[in-house]
């Protein structure tokens, strides 16, 4: 049975607010800025697909505007993870490598079952779908790059590799802003249909 793009999306908000959670969790009990980054990213994620299944039927100037508070939003997570970078540059230890290996091979499985549904819609044109989608691509990326630095970690017994993966996320995450942001631009001049 194939989803609709509305089915897919709500689908991947429920899968992304539930290990929202989960990472937390963890990411706060072993002092992790790579997993605070991801679940923060996780939670936005849930709110990204909620408010494209609720855009889906609107007009193509309502949904380009829609895509602009998107873009907006996808900055979040990078500020809160440069705050907490901040914040524990001062004060940099090691976050324990095995639960930090484990929670972001947990969020590698949600995010590859979350891009494979979107992969599905991403040619449906319009920046609401391609925020979903850059949105699971990037957590993808960013899961792999959480284990390697807990590999890093488990070797070395630095916060280092944690802090530069938090902040290589950020960025992800301000690219993928701008990249929305410049879709919902088109989208918003483009003649109405």
């Amino acid at each position: 049975m194939t989803m609709t793009l509305r089915q897919a999306v709500c689908f991947v908000a429920a899968l992304n607010l539930t290990y929202f959670g989960v990472e937390l969790a963890v990411a706060l009990e072993i002092g992790s800025v790579a997993l605070v980054a991801d679940s923060v990213d996780f939670l936005e994620d849930a709110s990204v697909n909620l408010l494209i299944a609720l855009a889906l039927g609107w007009s193509t100037k309502r949904r380009a505007r829609v895509g602009m508070s998107l873009a907006c939003l996808l900055l979040v997570p990078g500020i809160a993870t440069v705050w907490m970078a901040w914040q524990k540059f001062h004060a940099l230890s090691a976050p324990e490598p095995q639960p930090l290996s484990l929670t972001a091979a947990g969020a590698l499985l949600v995010n590859l079952s979350c891009a494979f549904v979107l992969a599905r819609h991403r040619v449906h044109p319009g920046s609401l779908v391609r925020a979903a989608f850059l949105s699971a691509r990037n957590d993808v990326v960013a899961n792999l790059a959480t284990i390697v630095a807990a590999a890093f970690t488990f070797f070395w017994r630095s916060g280092w590799p944690d802090l530069i993966v938090g902040l290589a996320i950020a960025a992800m995450n301000a690219d993928a802003a701008r990249e929305v942001w410049l879709a919902a631009v088109a989208e918003h001049r483009s003649p109405a249909p």
